[in-house]
């Protein structure tokens, strides 16, 4: 099982992440490609929220279809382009993951693939084998 965890030397986290996450055992790992706000069907959603939640369940179901748990999530990656989102980010990430806290990076870019994205999401999963 991951360790995760926040060392007494470092800066205590800006919000629900840990700075550190220790795998040791023999397992499984799950690399999702950056998750768009973009549904199923190819329909790109407007506005920050709705894409934040649509690439959330995007990323999500592949973590599901690879018979992990949100739980199993160790590492987040997430590229916005309107550093104003922040907060609404936060709220979204803490409403999918359910209070489990990975290791976390947010990074403010210039633009994504599309004009119309906002948001991107990379997800890295660990379990035990």
């Amino acid at each position: 099982m991951p360790r995760f965890f926040n060392p007494d030397t470092m800066p205590k986290p800006a919000s629900n992440y840990v700075q550190a996450v220790e795998m040791t055992v023999p397992g499984r790992r799950l690399i999702v490609s950056g998750q768009i706000g973009v549904t199923p069907d190819g329909e790109m959603l407007e506005g920050y929220r709705p894409q934040a939640e649509q690439a959330w369940l995007n990323a999500l179901s592949a973590v599901a279809a690879s018979g992990m748990k949100t739980t199993d999530i160790v590492a987040i990656r997430v590229y916005d382009v309107a550093p104003g989102d922040v907060s609404a980010y936060r709220e979204t990430r803490d409403a999918m993951l359910e209070g489990h806290a990975p290791a976390s990076t947010y990074v403010i870019v210039a633009g994504l693939a599309h004009p119309g994205l906002l948001t991107e999401i990379e997800i890295e999963a660990f379990c035990e084998a």
